[in-house]
């Protein structure tokens, strides 16, 4: 039998007073006996969507793997473990992913095999190869993004997977945008269809749409007079390349304009870190490839620009939906060139936005970031931490913002006018005993 699940309880987590449309459909929907494609925008609420209708699926009784999530990459992996965690079920959950230990997931694998089990397709088809999972109890199949995962090239790894699950009586295919067609391999044959994206675009009035140009053919000269200009708490650029990623950041550092860089050339962890600042309001420009574009935990963006253009309508779907977001407000700013022209797709005309003469420096944050180099896994808790800085480094709660503790490490935002005080005095600080290394995040 499934569990009792007070879904009370997991909203008010959230700060969710109520289900909106698109998840109270999947929520009547997933359950059912078909199979079911989500169409809904970046930043609709897709994970809980999925995640709350699957736990009446859950028998709590089974063991073995009962639900697995096929993903694109490592950070919506991480994203869906966190938010499944955060819901407070008794489900144990697992993520696999490239950029960790092998030999860790395969212990977990081994040890107790987790209800829920998410991960890419490359890692998961390794561990099914080395016989480190077994499907025979999986019941439920969600591909999260699946048009990404082809885009990457996983097709044959997806395929593969599927093959081995033989005992599948539920697929649910997500996808931000509208699907051309679905491979025969992925099984689905009755299906029902929620597609919520037109009817968001028709609700989301908030989002404003310009455009910007470029003066003497110095586009990053163009980019940094419309960041000095807008002044926004915090935006997102969007680039083709990660080369233009890491050219643009190299002037920011030059100009001393505090940044975040993202794209997949990056360490696992610098790129985590680099989300984390984005997420906590210590970093307020990211610089990034369109890896960026869905798929992250990224709340309350205010701007977007694109650098370069995005190449298809897909793509600038993606981009704009990082702003004006669960009804807030956002500007979305095309970045135009000498011989550029505005993307034939756009549904409206944007208005100009005229470039400054003279570059203004954004405003810095108003936080910046603590290290901490231990975490969950090292039986610290957000608890334990707060105690300390209140205690130790003579803070006030409302010097504090946004902490997160991840297996081995935490991080906290601390008001910027602070955090060089506070360090001093628990730098040499002990944590339930624990010498451990405390640092501003670099």
């Amino acid at each position: 039998m499934t569990s009792m699940i007070n879904y009370d309880h997991i909203l008010s987590y959230f700060n969710i007073t109520q289900l909106n449309e698109m998840q109270k459909a999947a929520m009547e929907t997933i359950p059912k006996g078909d199979d079911v494609i989500l169409i809904s925008p970046t930043g609709s609420g897709k994970t809980l969507g999925f995640l709350l209708p699957i736990l009446q699926l859950m028998e709590n009784k089974t063991e073995g793997i009962q639900v697995l999530i096929l993903i694109p990459s490592r950070e919506l992996a991480i994203q869906i473990e966190q938010v499944f965690k955060k819901m407070g079920t008794s489900y144990k959950i697992n993520a696999c992913y490239g950029g960790h230990s092998v030999k860790i997931e395969e212990q977990n694998l081994s040890h107790q095999p987790p209800s829920v089990l998410i991960g890419t397709p490359g890692r998961i088809a390794h561990h099914l190869r080395v016989k480190n999972i077994q499907t025979s109890s999986i019941h439920t199949l969600i591909l999260d993004e699946f048009d990404k995962s082809l885009e990457f090239g996983f097709k044959h790894d997806m395929e593969f997977i599927i093959e081995q699950c033989k005992n599948l009586k539920k697929r649910v295919l997500t996808s931000a945008t509208m699907l051309r067609e679905i491979p025969a391999f992925v099984g689905i044959t009755n299906s029902i269809q929620l597609n919520y994206t037109t009817s968001h675009h028709q609700l989301n009035s908030l989002l404003t749409t310009k455009f910007a140009k470029v003066k003497d053919n110095d586009k990053t000269e163009a980019l940094l007079l419309l960041l000095g200009k807008i002044n926004a708490q915090s935006t997102i650029v969007f680039c083709n390349h990660r080369e233009a990623v890491d050219r643009i950041s190299e002037q920011l550092y030059f100009f001393k304009i505090e940044h975040g860089y993202y794209h997949g050339g990056l360490d696992q962890i610098d790129r985590e870190k680099t989300l984390i600042k984005l997420r906590n309001g210590s970093t307020k420009l990211l610089i990034t490839t369109d890896l960026a574009a869905r798929g992250l935990d990224i709340p309350e963006i205010d701007a977007v620009i694109h650098y370069q253009l995005p190449v298809t309508e897909d793509v600038m779907i993606h981009r704009n939906g990082r702003t004006a977001r669960m009804k807030s407000q956002g500007t979305v700013y095309f970045l135009l060139d000498k011989g550029d022209v505005l993307p034939k797709f756009l549904n409206e005309t944007p208005e100009e936005e005229i470039l400054p003469d003279d570059f203004k420096i954004p405003a810095p944050s108003f936080w910046k970031t603590l290290y901490i180099g231990a975490g969950k896994k090292d039986k610290i808790n957000k608890m334990d931490i707060v105690g300390m800085l209140i205690q130790k480094g003579q803070l006030n709660k409302d010097d504090l913002g946004k902490i997160e503790v991840l297996d081995h490490s935490a991080y906290i935002a601390i008001k910027a006018d602070k955090i060089t005080k506070a360090l001093h005095l628990v730098k040499n600080q002990k944590i339930k005993n624990q010498k451990i290394k405390i640092d501003i995040s670099s």
